[in-house]
């Protein structure tokens, strides 16, 4: 029986910031009281079905190693736009206070097979399936977590050109989000013990059972 893979893309989209520089002289109080929530949009999951010739392999088929013709591919996407209000105290130092966070994640899945591959398989790709919707069903929370530690957050900037020094400094906020919510959302640990549970589809286990008990214990052992 043919065996499959898991492959799990994280695309960290961090380098789109959103940046204010009206060098407002704003009070701390008055700072406050304009910091919001962060703002989570998250897009449904797409899966599409791929079937392809193995003598005649597509481009953008995921690699493969010997005997495993068949997987799931999942991109956990999130892109970030921070935004700031900059006090600038002298003509080269000021203080960017964060004010505004909105984070975009989708997650993409890709079932390829080969043509005339055993239900069998393609049910254990899509018990893989399965579990990345697990994962997404609880980003939106994992993200706004995340996003709600950086609003607010004062970050001293200094330099000749200051308007260069905040965006860039919303920048790397932006990347830092986006590392930190694929590190959390991650569900690699229970894709790889599910594989093992199944034997990458080569034994009988009923997919659902597999995929539930692959859940508990990584839920367990994280705990």
């Amino acid at each position: 029986m043919p065996s499959s893979r898991f492959i799990v893309v994280c695309v960290l989209l961090g380098g789109i910031v959103l940046c204010w520089l009206g060098w407002r002289n704003l009070s701390p109080r008055r700072q406050r009281e304009e910091v919001a929530v962060p703002t989570i949009s998250k897009q449904p999951a797409v899966v599409a079905n791929r079937t392809y010739d193995p003598a005649a392999p597509p481009a953008d088929l995921p690699p493969q190693t010997p005997g495993e013709n068949a997987a799931c591919e999942s991109n956990f996407l999130s892109s970030a736009n921070v935004g700031g209000e900059t006090r600038q105290s002298d003509a080269t130092h000021g203080t960017v206070t964060i004010n505004q966070i909105k984070l975009t994640l989708q997650l993409n899945i890709t079932i390829w097979a080969p043509a005339g591959v055993s239900q069998h398989v393609l049910d254990h790709e899509d018990g893989h399936r399965q579990i990345s919707e697990y994962y997404y069903q609880t980003a939106e929370k994992v993200a706004g977590r995340i996003a709600a530690t950086y609003m607010g957050k004062q970050v001293e900037i200094a330099g000749p050109d200051l308007n260069a020094e905040s965006n860039k400094m919303l920048q790397q906020m932006a990347t830092d989000i986006t590392d930190e919510y694929n590190k959390e959302l991650n569900p690699e640990p229970t894709q790889l013990l599910y594989d093992t549970i199944t034997d990458h589809s080569r034994n009988e286990v009923v997919v659902k059972d597999a995929v539930a008990a692959a859940i508990k214990n990584v839920t367990f052992a994280s705990n």
